[in-house]
């Protein structure tokens, strides 16, 4: 594989050549980006400021909605700003710098959610021992440990790509730099790259995954043991929201990465896109708010005490 790149730009054909379809894009996508935004900072500032919120699974919460905003930032932005101003060109470091982050922050979100996975299984199986094993020591280690394993798993295939030459067509059928059209381009080997690739996702995708259903085996077994009703339904309501966060991130991965084959696969992969970066990442503050008692509770306090001093000032 060569070193370098000849290639200085790429061309990004975007979601469509249809000038009315792109302004309805732009203002669903538009709209859209400001309430994921919205959603995951509120979720970020309410988990701070109520003290009810200073446990574990906020904690661990609150790295998720971080991970949202920087997820569907390193995509937003950019397509917004070609679609609003026409222009469909990436510099070839924009466009390697975008491809790193998606990905390494994707994979940080799996490794958070395995840990929040952990989180539940020691909350619900080791209930008197909990606030001793997730301590707040044990909280940092664990959430460091994500981030720098979600960036270092991607930092290698993703020198590799950088390092690849692209000495032909510099045409990207897609919205924003993702590995599939990317590697289409390289006008070398890249089984080497998707062996890196492949090895990265088995790591981060499927070993996140098994820990993740483990964890719900052992908790599910726990919680259906418990004798009463209302207990069974409390222990639960405690890993519901989690389990449909677990259920809609590792679903849109994979109908995203698992595509047909055939001449419209990568329209497919276009559409299942729209969803995995900007409606999974607006989903999650709203899950978290609706399903989530003590959430709701904190929320309705703060607009509360955010209402209480306006009125009295307009008195």
């Amino acid at each position: 594989m060569a070193n370098g790149t000849r290639v200085k730009e790429f061309i990004l054909l975007g979601l469509t050549d249809d000038h009315n379809l792109q302004i309805l894009f732009f203002l669903f996508l538009f709209s859209t980006y400001l309430l994921t935004i919205m959603g995951n900072l509120l979720i970020i500032i309410i988990t701070l400021m109520d003290h009810r919120l200073h446990t574990p699974m906020y904690f661990f919460l609150r790295h998720i909605a971080f991970v949202e905003i920087g997820y569907t930032t390193t995509i937003m932005p950019i397509t917004l700003s070609n679609m609003a101003m026409g222009h469909k060109t990436i510099s070839a470091t924009t466009c390697f710098t975008q491809n790193f982050l998606y990905f390494s922050l994707g994979t940080t979100e799996f490794f958070l959610l395995a840990v929040m996975s952990v989180d539940r299984y020691v909350a619900v199986c080791y209930p008197l021992h909990y606030l001793t094993i997730i301590n707040d020591h044990t909280c940092s280690l664990l959430v460091l440990c994500c981030w720098v394993t979600g960036f270092l798993l991607v930092l290698g295939p993703a020198v590799g790509l950088f390092q690849a030459s692209f000495c032909g067509s510099n045409i990207i059928n897609h919205f924003f730099c993702d590995n599939g059209p990317l590697l289409k381009l390289v006008c070398a080997d890249t089984s080497l790259l998707q062996f890196m690739a492949l090895l990265s996702a088995i790591f981060s995708i499927i070993g996140t995954l098994v820990v993740n259903a483990v964890s719900y085996v052992y908790i599910i077994s726990s919680i259906l043991r418990i004798p009463s009703t209302a207990g069974r339904r409390k222990a639960f309501s405690t890993c519901s929201s989690h389990i449909t966060v677990v259920g809609i991130t590792y679903g849109s991965c994979i109908f995203l990465y698992v595509k047909p084959k055939g001449n419209s696969s990568l329209d497919y992969r276009k559409s299942v896109a729209v969803l995995n970066t900007v409606m999974a990442p607006l989903l999650i503050p709203f899950i978290y708010c609706l399903r989530n008692k003590q959430v709701k509770e904190a929320l309705t306090d703060a607009f509360r005490q955010g209402l209480v001093p306006f009125k009295h000032g307009g008195l």
